[in-house]
């Protein structure tokens, strides 16, 4: 029996569970989903604002491994797709803060929640196009990769600080898409796909804290080829396809959601080369 498009890309039964689900691109993403027919579990350091179409809200620092855990403990029954969207960027001023929770959080979180994703579930999680360098700077990562669980990794961040001395955003972000590449094959087995979506410059607060720290000039160096900054709607939409039915045989990816810009530095510099 054939399944229309529409049927694909909808939510309805599913149980989603939103990290980050307050603001920005998490906001969009919760919102959508539930209006797609999902029962929306929302993950964040705050509530959303009321009238959110949010069924259940769990409270969570991705910074304390006690708070991870009790989070995970306290989601309601089995979850059929996982967004990790939540995070901070390097404007907070504290590098190990931005790799605990950007990527030792999420980590922890994802793993304390894998026992109930049935197969056909999904992990979805957010990168940056500051990891477009990720094969490049494997070397390093893979070392944090090693470490078992939030204590090690924070171990490893202070005994590597060379690692963490841009602040931490690059590492974080370049962490997330080779861990989602080393659960592709274990995901694979029990029927689970795990891909990643890595914005460009996008309207939400991280850009603020972006725009407060190094200016606006800082925001204006990323000049996309389709000519301005991405809506956090446009994000939210990939994060969906990534999450649905109709990416089902998707997995184990990278999606650069940039405006064009990693493909227009790659084409200049391939031409640089001729």
């Amino acid at each position: 029996m054939s399944v229309t498009a529409e049927e694909l890309v909808r939510y309805d039964g599913r149980h989603v569970v939103v990290t980050g689900a307050a603001s920005g691109i998490g906001s969009r993403v919760a919102a959508e989903c539930a209006r797609l027919g999902a029962r929306v579990t929302g993950l964040d350091r705050q509530h959303p604002e009321s009238g959110a179409p949010i069924t259940d809200f769990v409270p969570v620092d991705l910074a304390d491994a006690g708070s991870v855990a009790a989070a995970a403990a306290a989601i309601d029954g089995p979850i059929d797709v996982l967004f990790n969207v939540a995070g901070v960027s390097s404007g907070i001023g504290d590098p190990l803060a931005v790799v605990t929770v950007n990527f030792l959080g999420t980590r922890a979180l994802t793993e304390a929640v894998l026992p109930a994703m049935p197969e056909g579930a999904a992990i979805v999680n957010v990168s940056s196009l500051a990891a477009r360098d990720y094969r490049a700077n494997a070397a390093v990562t893979t070392g944090l990769l090693d470490t078992a669980g939030m204590a090690e990794g924070i171990d490893w961040c202070v005994a590597n600080p060379a690692a963490l001395a841009d602040g931490g955003y690059r590492l974080s972000k370049e962490a997330l898409i080779l861990w989602a590449m080393r659960l592709t094959g274990p995901l694979g087995e029990r029927g689970i796909r795990i891909n990643t979506s890595a914005p460009g410059v996008t309207d939400t607060p991280i850009l603020e804290q972006l725009r407060s720290a190094y200016g606006q000039q800082f925001l204006d160096s990323f000049v996309a080829p389709l000519g301005r900054h991405c809506r956090p709607e446009e994000q939210a939409a990939v994060l969906l396809f990534l999450g649905s039915g109709a990416a089902s045989y998707l997995t184990g990816q990278v999606i650069w959601v940039d405006g064009g810009i990693l493909g227009q530095a790659t084409a200049a510099e391939l031409t640089g080369r001729s």
